[in-house]
């Protein structure tokens, strides 16, 4: 390679280190952000599992009695529905990819994690329905034979909480339906920015309610007595739907800053691979110069020497 080639690729290599850096402190803003997001909407959503899992222990306990539960018409769908427990035939699964690249092996780790627990937790693809989030992950369910039930694309690096409103409405009108008899959200979970774990958690139906007890100083457990008005059932017709969306929210917003942390890593690391290589064509660049400054000095001292 000449030093004129040797120059120019030094030259793009740096402007090419230049956007990958840029785009790790665009990355990095993002990740700060939605993390300190999460923290904060992470404290809402507990309080509403708390409050749900004690005002709905009542009604789960008249459901296993096989006492019938008045209906509302307060939601989109009477929280009946959303504690209704039937023999699983179909399962669905939504599953939450990016729609953008540079982000390292998020989506590979999905789709990766995502083929493993399909095939191991059922024996033929009719026992699955896949809502995907990202276009990867609805490709590959596209391609592999599951039936995709919902897609949805564009989901925006800070999404807000309408955004999330359709989706649980669509996974909670199928399951209604039967079209699935239990929803679990997939997805990757943010430990920290340099580590993700996938996840998938049971949404529907909301039976696995944990019934937690506070734990005060001196040892001993209470339980909480809500004083509700005008009933537990009207209630809970409002707070199941806030519980599922909170889940399925909760969990767009971890995969979301999971998805920047990601970004920001690969970038970081296409910089630093960037700036090595700069450092190793600079040192070849010194060296052929180098050579080249070496071996005209020869010619000039051989032709004096040829003259005399």
């Amino acid at each position: 390679m000449s030093l004129n080639e040797l120059k120019k690729r030094i030259d793009s290599t740096s402007k090419t280190a230049q956007i990958t850096n840029a785009m790790r402190m665009v990355s990095a803003a993002k990740y700060n952000r939605m993390a300190q997001d999460a923290k904060t909407y992470f404290l809402y959503a507990e309080r509403v599992r708390k409050m749900v899992a004690h005002v709905a222990k009542s009604q789960l306990d008249l459901l296993s009695e096989g006492e019938p539960i008045q209906e509302s018409e307060t939601n989109y769908v009477d929280f009946h529905d959303m504690l209704v427990t039937r023999p699983i035939k179909k399962t669905g699964y939504l599953i939450i990819s990016s729609d953008k690249g540079l982000a390292g092996s998020y989506n590979s780790s999905v789709i990766k994690s995502t083929h493993q627990m399909l095939t191991q937790d059922h024996k033929s693809k009719d026992e699955v329905v896949v809502l995907a989030i990202g276009e990867p992950i609805a490709k590959y369910c596209r391609d592999e034979g599951y039936e995709v039930a919902y897609e949805l694309h564009g989901v925006s690096d800070r999404p807000e909480f309408m955004e999330v409103q359709s989706i649980v409405k669509k996974a909670v009108d199928l399951f209604k339906r039967q079209v699935f008899d239990a929803l679990y959200v997939c997805y990757n979970h943010h430990v920290n920015a340099a580590t993700l774990q996938f996840r998938a958690d049971q949404v529907l139906p909301l039976t696995e309610l944990d019934i937690e007890e506070d734990e005060e100083t001196d040892s001993r457990h209470l339980t909480y007595d809500y004083l509700v008005e005008p009933s537990e059932e009207e209630l809970l017709d409002v707070l199941l739907p806030q519980y599922a969306e909170s889940q399925i929210y909760g969990a767009i917003i971890d995969a979301k800053t999971a998805e920047h942390g990601s970004r920001m890593n690969a970038m970081s690391s296409a910089t630093e691979n960037a700036n090595e290589m700069i450092a190793q064509l600079k040192q070849t660049y010194n060296q052929q110069r180098q050579l080249k400054v070496t071996n005209e000095i020869i010619e000039i001292i051989s032709g004096a020497n040829a003259l005399k």
